[in-house]
Order: structure tokens, then C-alpha cells, then sequence
């Protein structure tokens, strides 16, 4: 479409204030003819919401998203057709978003002053079809006003504050200005939108005696209050995901963060939600409230994109259970646009480690198909001149260049490709995928390996040295590792779609050559992983025993980070060890998944000890407590404990490969996922001294119980094996 309207912004100065863009039209603006069809066409620099005769236009939240926006913005098409009435409204409030917010990209005053300056820019069409197919545009010029908007205040990490009972006292002709059109793209990503509303388990005192909300689950958006009051009475709530051990209110993990709400009341029964911005938060504190507040007063509204649930774990372990709630409501508190590491703190960025350490759980439990497709490409968009990756997307200029970070731009897209089976992930993403490839082969200090550079290695990693995050796993080491890695999905990427490949096949050679030759032992549980993960181990099955070894050792006990973690159970189930792997799974004790558990988590952490055993708190620099990355376990218990595997020849799901790994601490485990062919669902159970198999499968599947192999077409078997 060709954009009639041109980029408006108010003519007055409005601080802080959100504006509001005013448009009043009627039957006549399109001749009075007989209405067929009517359509809102618009976007923002910042966020918006529309409002048509009192009506909201559509469900999406925080439109038009997060996106590169110098190169991607997106814009929404909405059907007002029922919304219209002879004398019609249209209102368009615009608030910073992340468009014009002071997120850490611009560290420096200088940045920050640059990103305030960015207007309050609307850029919208009405567009409406009559009975012949006639077209009417109404589009966004000096006909439409602007004025202040209730929203005196609103911002990503700050939070919100609104005036009910303000009234705007003129609203002035609204002013033209330049700005680009031709980064314009038509909705690409999921919308975002409230999917659930959490009434308050409780209203307390807590000791200290401040009033305290509990929602009972941590959630991603924002709070809902009703109340009865007075004009001018005022509300001022605090954000936060933790009761310290003495039971009182805590969020000094929010960092600069304000994540604050201030409400103005007008007379009478109101209630209020914010409307430009979201919270990550499990407990509200009542700094000001009038009344007595009460549970039913209050609703936490989850809010994140529009993704169909597809996979379902479930045990006869309570804690396993929660643990597994705890990675769901992760991925959806962290999915909100772009996958977000946290969604609480003055962070809540694209990072791109996080994203591939975790992008097969997440096309498991989610179709994420279409909201990878987005963020992907504004990788690619986003993807430096030498090929680097930043490290969070859409790019907010906080450094690029660091191994099994940058690799999000292969594992990625060859993942979603293998859970859903569509080529065009690829094909959108292969010359990203070779520049990151040629990013390396360009800038090692050592040919056929990735030395130098500054890397976040074994992010977090347990055995890290005093001071430092970094793990104790060699930078060289993991880099070479991740080259190797990333080179092999590019020629399995090429071979899928048909491309030659032949010199990047004779590059993934030397790299496994040299690796071989340079790392002659492996010193951490993340070398051994990385080292039989990645098929770079001479003698997988030996290195795999050599990790058990030093699993047990030392108490059978985790000490990988965040390049290790997603691999560590995989390795030892796929060579023998997977009572050993059960055992981290169940283990309760600091460190490990059900540890956060047995503290009260709803969500996964940032650390496995963000409570320590004492109760006091890891840090409040860097410690979340909706951090999604860990939850990265749930594709082994669908892979190795229940057994359901794609198969990389027939990708998704058009072969199925059924090995369940049972384990007789637990009674029953069963999976499902909703894939592209239909259900696929492993049940194992014991029954009477032995082991009871459930399987579903929408495709021909081969089905393994006791290493024996069994060929299927689509269907429902039982099978039985000794325990």
C-alpha cells in the first residue's frame, strides 16, 4: 500500500505526557455512500493504543512491537467495520515504548539525549471501502489534533502514572514532519496480548508493616485494581518478585528500574490497568491505596505474544510438576515480542544466548515458528558489516562477537526449521548464517579454530574462579567448539536447500581436525559436554564416561553454566548414564532445577541460588527470578525421558522416533506435543513390576523399548518392558 498519511506529531511541548492524536469524522468523508468495508492502518514511534467511538481498536498490547526499527517497523491493520457509527471518534494515545526509551543500549548521556528526541510520531489510515469498491482515505495530517492524554507518565522500566480525572484543555492541529516510510512492514511477529487474569491469592501485613499483594505466580504484565473513591485520591504501587526471609516486600534486584504505578482517582467506582508499559512481578506493594484493599480487588493480567500451546509435560512428581509450570510461565513471562531475559529489572533485552540455549524447548511447549521468523529477522537486519551478531536483538549496540551467543544465528533457525519443517526459515536466514561463519574465519587469531576475541564463555558456570562469572571452561575452547558446531548446521542448512556447501563441509573438517589436535584433554563438565555434543570428541562414549565420573565426584553435582547446562543430561543419557542424569533432574539440594522449587519459585531463576540456603539473597546486581534460560531441560525430559525425537531426514515431525527412558523414582512421565502431522504422545508408567508404554504418533514412527526396534505407521501401541 502506498501511505497517503504522513508522520504527525503534537505542535505543543508535552513533557513527559503521552499524547493523544484526535480525528472525528463521518458519512460524509466518503461521500455518504453505503459502507462495505472500513480499516485502521497505523504505527508509531513508541507504542500506542486506539480507541474508535469508546471502543479499543483490537487486542494488541504494546503495538506495533519491538522491532530493528531503522531498518523494520511494523504496522498493524485492524477491521473497525462494526465499530463505526454515523458521527465516529477515533483516538490514538502514543507512549515511548521502546522506541524512545532510555533502555541500555544508550549508556551515555549523550545516546540517551538522542533516543529522547525521537517525537511522539503517529502514522496512521483510515481506510474505507463502499458498496461499489470505492476507497476513502482519511490519513494522518494537520486535520488530525493532539492533545494531553490522562497518561501523564509512561516507560518500559519506570512504570506508569495516570490522571482519571484530567481533562485535556485544548487539543491544537497536529504537525507534520519527516520521517522514513520505507522501513514500513506489514505485521510480521505474533501480537502481543493479555492471556490470562490472576486473582490475588492474598492481601497482608508484612512484618515490617507494609501492605502486600500476593498474585501466587510470577507473572510477565501488569496489575488490574478496582476501587470506590474520592477525586483526587491517589494509589502508588511497587513491583516485586520476592518476600525477603523475614516476609517483607523486596525488588532491590529491579536495579534502576522504578517499576512504579501512580493513579489519580476520579469519583466513584473505577477501575484501572496501565496501558505502555509491563511489569515482571509476583507481589504488589500498596505504598498508597484508599480503603481497605482486598483480594478481589486485585487481578495480575499476564501479558505476552499470541503463541497456540503445543507441548505438555507431566509427572507423578509434584515437584517435577512445578518445575515444569516454572519453564512455562518462563516462556511466556520472556516471550513477550522478542524472547526477553528477564522481564523485571532495567534489562529485559533480545539476548541471543539465552534464545539458543533455549529455542528447542520453546518450539516444544510453544508454535513458535512465527515469532522466531520475526526475531530472526531482525537479526539478520540487525547483523554487522564483519558478519558479528550483537548480543541482544533487535541490536541496542552492548557488543557482539562472543561464541554461543552470536551462534543463535545457526542454531536458531536450523532448530525451528527441524520442529516445524518449513524450508523458508533457512532460505531467509542462510547469508546470515554464512557472513556469522565468515565473521569468525575472519577474525581468529588461529586458523580452523576461534581464539581471541572477548567472550561471556560458561556464562554463570558453578566452577568459575572467586570473582569472576565466567566459569572456569577455556574461551578458546568453547569458541572453537561453537565454530565447529555452527559450521555443521550451515552445511546441513545448505544441503536442505540445495545449495553447494562443498567449501564449508572442507571448513568444518579442518576446524573438527584442529580442535582434535589442539584439545587433547577436556578439564570442566562443560568441555565434556561440548566436546560429545558437538561430535568433536575422538571417543564420545569414554568422555561421556569421564563426565559421569566427574558428575559424581563431586556429589553428583551440576557445575555447568549457561553453555554447558542445555547439553549436560543429553550427553550422559545418550552414552549410558541416564540414572545419572535423573539424578540432577530430581535432586533438591542447592544446586539444581528443583532447588528454586523448594524455595517457592513459579518461574526459573536466573541463578540456582538467587535465595541462598540462609535465605538471604545471591546479589541484587544480577539476580532474577523469571530468567528462562535453565528451563532449557524440559526438551531432554520430551527427548530422552519420554523418548520423542524429530528426525533430522524427515524434520517436522514427518518421521517420529519414540525411545522413552524410564526411571523407577518416578511412577509415570508422560509428553505430548502438537506438531505440524498431528499429536505425538509418549506415556510410561509402572504396573505391577514392569513398565507400561503409551504411544501416539501421527506419523510413521520407530518405536525403541528395551533396544528393541519396532516400525510403525501413524497410530496408538502399547508396549510393556521389565523394570
Amino acid at each position: 500500500m502506498e501511505w497517503s498519511g504522513k508522520w504527525i506529531k503534537p505542535s505543543q511541548e508535552m513533557g513527559e505526557v503521552c499524547p493523544v492524536f484526535i480525528r472525528e469524522f463521518d458519512g460524509e468523508e466518503n461521500g455518504g455512500r453505503e459502507i462495505a468495508k472500513a480499516e485502521l492502518w497505523v504505527t508509531a514511534l513508541g507504542v500506542y493504543e486506539a480507541v474508535l467511538n469508546g471502543s479499543r481498536v483490537g487486542q494488541y498490547v504494546l503495538a506495533p512491537g519491538w522491532t530493528s526499527y531503522k531498518s523494520r517497523l511494523q504496522y498493524q491493520v485492524y477491521d473497525i467495520t462494526q465499530l463505526l457509527k454515523d458521527e465516529n471518534r477515533l483516538s490514538v494515545t502514543v507512549g515511548k515504548g521502546w522506541y524512545r526509551s532510555p533502555v541500555p543500549g544508550w549508556i551515555t548521556e549523550e545516546g540517551k539525549a538522542e533516543k529522547a528526541a525521537i517525537p511522539a510520531g503517529l502514522l496512521a489510515e483510515i481506510v474505507i471501502t463502499d458498496k461499489e469498491g470505492n476507497t476513502t482515505c482519511i490519513g494522518t495530517d494537520e486535520s488530525w489534533k493532539a492533545g494531553e492524554s490522562k497518561i501523564r507518565f509512561s516507560e518500559i522500566y519506570d512504570g506508569e502514572t495516570f490522571d482519571a480525572g484530567f481533562k485535556a484543555a485544548e487539543y491544537l492541529p497536529a504537525e507534520v514532519f519527516e520521517w522514513t516510510k520505507d522501513n514500513l512492514i506489514p505485521q510480521e511477529g505474533e501480537e502481543i496480548t493479555e492471556q490470562e487474569y490472576i486473582k490475588a491469592a492474598a492481601v497482608f501485613t508484612a512484618p515490617n508493616g507494609e501492605t502486600v499483594v500476593d498474585f501466587g505466580q510470577e507473572v510477565t504484565g501488569y496489575v488490574q485494581f478496582t476501587l470506590d473513591a474520592r477525586a483526587g485520591d491517589k494509589v502508588e504501587i511497587s513491583h516485586g518478585e520476592v518476600l525477603d526471609k523475614d516476609g517483607n516486600f523486596y525488588n532491590a534486584n529491579y536495579r534502576a528500574a522504578k517499576a512504579k504505578i501512580f493513579y489519580t482517582c476520579c469519583d466513584g467506582v473505577q477501575t484501572y490497568k496501565p496501558k505502555m508499559t509491563f511489569f515482571g512481578f509476583r507481589y504488589i506493594r500498596l505504598d498508597q491505596f484508599p480503603g481497605t484493599p482486598k483480594p478481589e480487588q486485585f487481578y495480575a493480567v499476564a501479558v505476552h505474544s499470541d503463541m497456540k500451546r503445543t507441548g505438555c509435560l507431566r509427572s507423578s512428581n509434584p515437584m517435577l510438576n512445578q518445575l515444569f509450570s516454572n519453564i512455562i510461565w518462563g516462556q511466556k513471562g520472556n516471550f513477550l515480542d522478542v524472547p526477553t531475559d528477564c522481564p523485571q529489572r532495567d534489562e529485559r533485552m533480545g539476548w541471543t544466548g539465552d534464545a539458543q540455549a533455549f529455542v528447542k524447548t520453546a518450539s516444544y511447549n510453544y508454535d513458535v515458528d512465527k515469532f522466531f521468523t520475526k526475531w530472526l529477522a531482525d537479526m539478520a537486519a540487525d547483523q554487522l558489516p564483519d558478519g558479528s551478531i550483537g548480543h541482544v536483538v533487535p541490536t541496542l549496540f552492548v557488543g557482539s562477537g562472543s561464541a554461543a551467543w552470536d551462534d543463535a544465528a545457526t542454531i536458531c533457525p536450523w532448530q525451528i526449521y527441524l520442529t516445524y519443517g518449513d524450508k523458508e526459515i533457512l532460505a531467509r536466514q542462510f547469508d546470515c548464517m554464512k557472513k556469522y561463519i565468515g565473521f569468525i574465519t575472519n577474525t581468529t587469531k588461529d586458523k580452523y579454530l576461534w581464539t581471541g576475541g572477548e567472550h561471556y564463555e560458561d556464562w554463570l558456570g558453578l566452577d568459575a574462579p572467586v570473582g569472576s562469572y565466567k566459569g572456569s571452561s577455556r574461551a578458546d575452547f568453547i569458541a572453537s567448539a561453537f565454530y565447529a558446531y555452527s559450521t555443521s548446521l550451515v552445511v546441513k542448512a545448505g544441503k536442505a536447500l540445495g545449495e553447494d556447501v562443498s567449501c564449508y563441509e572442507d571448513l568444518y573438517r579442518n576446524i573438527v581436525e584442529t580442535f582434535r589436535r589442539t584439545f587433547t584433554d577436556y578439564r570442566t563438565q562443560t568441555e565434556h559436554v561440548l566436546a560429545v555434543h558437538f561430535n568433536l570428541a575422538e571417543d564420545p562414549a569414554k568422555t561421556a564416561d569421564a563426565l559421569a565420573d566427574m558428575v559424581v565426584s563431586c556429589g553428583s553435582r551440576l557445575q555447568t553454566g549457561f553453555v554447558g547446562t542445555p547439553y549436560l543430561l543429553h550427553v550422559l543419557s545418550s552414552y549410558g548414564h541416564t540414572d545419572l542424569a535423573y539424578t540432577l533432574l530430581l535432586r533438591t539440594e542447592y544446586p539444581s532445577w528443583l532447588y528454586p522449587v523448594t524455595k517457592g519459585a513459579t518461574t526459573v531463576w536466573e541463578h540456582w541460588d538467587g535465595i541462598m540456603e540462609n535465605g538471604d539473597f545471591w546479589s541484587t546486581d544480577m539476580n532474577s527470578f523469571n530468567h528462562y534460560a535453565y528451563g532449557a531441560v524440559a526438551d531432554w525430559v520430551y527427548e530422552e525421558a519420554a523418548g520423542i525425537h524429530t528426525v533430522e531426514e524427515a524434520p517436522g515431525f514427518e518421521r517420529v522416533k519414540i525411545a522413552p527412558k524410564p526411571d523407577s523414582r518416578l511412577d509415570w512421565l508422560e509428553a505430548s506435543i502438537e506438531t505440524r502431522k498431528g499429536l505425538v504422545r509418549s506415556l510410561w508408567k509402572q504396573e505391577e513390576g514392569r513398565f507400561r508404554y503409551e504411544i501416539t504418533t501421527p506419523s510413521p514412527a520407530s518405536i525403541v523399548i528395551d533396544g528393541v526396534e519396532t516400525q510403525v505407521g501413524p497410530g496408538e501401541y502399547i508396549f510393556y518392558s521389565r523394570i
